[in-house]
């Protein structure tokens, strides 16, 4: 770490001196990596860096090394930065508490509360209903605290598949009926009445649980505007296999539907029917993508392609 970041943690937080004490990932294709430091001195014992050094050469692990991969990525570290400094403190979902976010020539740095030290400290790769709902209800908070925001500094159109950001990926696709209506399930998205704030990579390793079964987010690289359900299918595809995400569709809507409904400050009968009559086209917009950048991903099945279908069929 350089010297102007080292200070700039000092000073933000009060300690007196850091140590690093391990490595938590490298991020995405070689842009740098995330942290726990030790900090001394200071009230705050511990933290999270995530520290972004931009590559003269980046090394994507299935091959879209681009000057437009390159871009979206960049973007996307400027996002979350953006987010922590201005909409975050706003979410009744509970996420890490930003202490700094800044920039220095080729490099950036967001320091992030522990979540770990603050009690969040399980991570689940398999998780019981009681856990899916934990989930749904961080993503009814989430989108009730943001619904009508306008996403101004960030992706105007959330999550790291949007259609515009891919287009490699659809040129790849070879399901050219698919092909051919991506736009159609695109616009069907974009221009729902009712519009928020999305998380945009809300998957299963995103979210970090307690052991009483409060759950935390982290991973705010593709935040921007869209219509909610976009998250909730997104997740639920990360949680369960085909037979379950089939089998417990409705529970899945009306668990969701009862937490959102809970945390906006009124009912809102109308974005219920528009945003469950979406879910299944949301499920379509993401199986495009998959489909274009990785054909043999594990999570193409009968089930996603069922759905498709069905969409297809019905724009």
């Amino acid at each position: 770490m350089n010297t102007h970041f080292k200070d700039i943690i000092l000073r933000t937080t009060g300690a007196r001196g850091l140590t690093i004490k391990e490595q938590v990932q490298d991020l995405w294709s070689g842009y740098g990596k995330i942290h726990r430091i030790a900090l001394h001195g200071a009230n705050i014992k511990s933290a999270i860096i995530k520290h972004v050094q931009i590559p003269t050469q980046s090394n994507h692990p299935r091959g879209w090394n681009t000057t437009l991969s390159h871009q979206r990525k960049l973007k996307s570290y400027q996002v979350e930065m953006h987010w922590y400094k201005h909409y975050s403190k706003k979410s009744t979902a509970r996420l890490p508490i930003c202490y700094t976010a800044q920039q220095h020539g080729r490099e950036m740095l967001i320091v992030l509360e522990d979540l770990d030290a603050s009690g969040f400290s399980e991570r689940k790769q398999v998780v019981s209903w009681a856990e899916i709902e934990s989930g749904l209800k961080w993503l009814a908070q989430f989108h009730a605290s943001f619904l009508g925001v306008q996403p101004m500094g960030l992706w105007q159109v959330g999550t790291y598949w949007h259609l515009d950001t891919r287009p490699q990926e659809l040129s790849a696709l070879e399901d050219e009926e698919l092909k051919a209506a991506a736009p159609l399930i695109d616009q069907k998205l974009n221009t729902c009445r009712f519009q928020t704030l999305v998380h945009g990579d809300a998957k299963l390793a995103n979210f970090c649980f307690s052991p009483k079964g409060n759950i935390a987010a982290v991973d705010f690289q593709y935040v921007g505007g869209g219509c909610g359900i976009k998250d909730v299918a997104y997740f639920i595809g990360s949680c369960l296999d085909e037979t379950d995400c089939e089998r417990l569709e409705g529970k899945i809507l009306d668990t969701y539907f009862t937490f959102l409904q809970q945390a906006l400050r009124q009912k809102n009968e109308l974005l219920e029917l528009e945003w469950r009559s979406l879910y299944r086209v949301a499920w379509a917009d993401f199986h495009r993508f998959l489909k274009g950048w990785s054909p043999d991903h594990w999570k193409i099945n009968a089930y996603s392609e069922r759905v498709t279908r069905e969409v297809i069929a019905n724009l």
